[in-house]
């Protein structure tokens, strides 16, 4: 399929949602196209939307959830696996409940929905990433391995932690495969660790009919497993939802080994870092754009409010490797530029991460909450105070910042009561928004 895809028509489907135990109902509609894949809360005011991608990842603690400011969805990975085993690339999935439906525990119940919308498409050409180098990942027991291929395939090996239950499958995912070799594979546990998952809440709409239990050697299930090797199959459902997250499809051949959504979701960030590398040169090696051509650096330095590093580190009490601000470029009212020049020497690449150091999105929000902490000890002109981060809001990570990278971080200062603030941050490379965040920060003696 080269071009884009999307659902003919509405569907729904309702069921118990595993979390809460309480009953769901989820409405798949078509999107247009480049929209990707939408999660839209109906039971909230506004019908707020989460975009099913990385940079949304809030969770990957068993399943996969997705967060926006205070709104969240839990356990998406099953719904973005029947999407995206389709090849549909656009569509909105309205849901009146944090979660969607659990079904049966396999995505099989949401093919039935797709196939019942159906599917059409649409003009605009797909763009699959397609893998011209191997990509590698090693996270705990988790090993994945990401080669060149013309179209998609997954191979896998499943175990857990005692070596039970090994488990090897491979295929190449299409549409006919994903359906009939896939799908059906339901979700699993064993049994020590149901009590865990009661106490903590997480499976009150958990029973045998939507998992299958494994105790000790013997397998409790309403009905025979549907595939010999139906755990397995069950990880590389998991997968291609997860990988979904990307935001756009594969070609490549991924081998994996003791899969987890933690180390599923991780690959999808270094693949989305290495779609990226391209780009990033092409801007490295580029002239600036005539219509809008950077200022020389003396005169960024000449601008009203500006601070070199010493000037900073006189107002921050942060110092290697916390100082996460080199230079103010500006201060104009109630607004603030700074700058955080990423080096390939920052403390923080060496384990974030081995062989594709990516600054930490953490880091960023503290660069946010540094920058807004020096507009406001300006603003109010406090001597021998420290601004201390308080709370951050409406996170959002949207590019990975590499080597290399400066780091302009933009600030606007929304309130001030006291000593407490309240600022809006965007942090940005090369022109594009990288991160951003509302931050709460209060001053107190230093």
């Amino acid at each position: 399929m080269l071009n884009q895809q999307t659902l003919n028509r509405a569907a729904s489907f309702s069921g118990i949602g595993l979390h809460s135990g309480s009953r769901v109902n989820m409405t798949l509609l078509p999107a247009p196209a480049n929209s990707g894949v939408r999660f839209r809360r109906v039971d909230l005011e506004g019908k707020p939307e989460i975009e099913a991608r990385i940079e949304n990842v809030s969770e990957t603690n068993r399943s996969t959830s997705l967060a926006k400011g205070n709104i969240k969805i839990h356990t998406v990975e099953h719904v973005l696996a029947a999407l995206a085993g389709y090849g549909i690339d656009n569509a909105i999935i309205e849901l009146d409940a944090n979660e969607p439906p659990i079904a049966d525990g396999s995505a099989r119940e949401f093919c039935r929905v797709i196939q019942a919308a159906g599917m059409v498409p649409l003009p605009e050409k797909r763009e699959p990433y397609t893998v011209t180098e191997p990509l590698e990942l090693e996270m705990g027991e988790t090993l994945m391995t990401l080669f060149p291929d013309a179209g998609f395939k997954i191979t896998c090996t499943s175990a857990d932690k005692n070596g039970r239950f090994t488990q090897y499958y491979s295929t190449e995912v299409t549409p006919k495969t994903w359906e009939t070799d896939l799908a059906h594979a339901r979700t699993f546990c064993f049994f020590e660790e149901i009590e865990f998952l009661i106490r903590n809440g997480l499976i009150k709409g958990g029973s045998l009919e939507n998992a299958v239990v494994i105790r000790d050697d013997a397998v409790l299930t309403t009905e025979p497993l549907r595939y010999p090797d139906e755990f397995v199959r069950h990880k590389m459902l998991d997968i291609v939802g997860d990988l979904s997250l990307l935001g756009r499809p594969i070609c490549g051949h991924l081998i994996a080994v003791k899969p987890s959504h933690a180390g599923n979701c991780e690959f999808v960030r270094q693949i989305a870092a290495q779609i990226l590398k391209p780009l990033r040169a092409a801007q490295t090696f580029a002239p600036p754009p005539a219509q809008a051509p950077p200022l020389p650096e003396a005169e960024l330095v000449a601008q009203t409010g500006a601070m070199n590093t010493e000037e900073v580190m006189k107002l921050l009490p942060h110092r290697y490797p916390m100082l996460m601000v080199d230079r103010i470029l500006k201060i104009e009212g109630n607004q603030i530029v700074g700058l955080k020049n990423v080096t390939s020497n920052e403390g923080f690449f060496q384990g974030h991460f081995p062989g594709h150091p990516i600054m930490p999105g953490v880091l960023q929000l503290e660069a946010i909450a540094q920058v807004a902490g020096i507009l406001l000890l300006k603003t109010i002109q406090a001597a021998k105070q420290v601004a201390y981060f308080m709370s951050a809001e409406d996170v959002k990570w949207r590019k990975p910042v590499l080597p290399g990278d400066t780091l302009i971080i933009e600030v606007e200062l929304t309130k001030v009561r006291g000593k407490i603030g309240k600022a809006k941050g965007v942090c940005k490379v090369g022109g594009d928004t990288v991160s951003e965040a509302a931050v709460t920060f209060m001053l107190r003696e230093g």
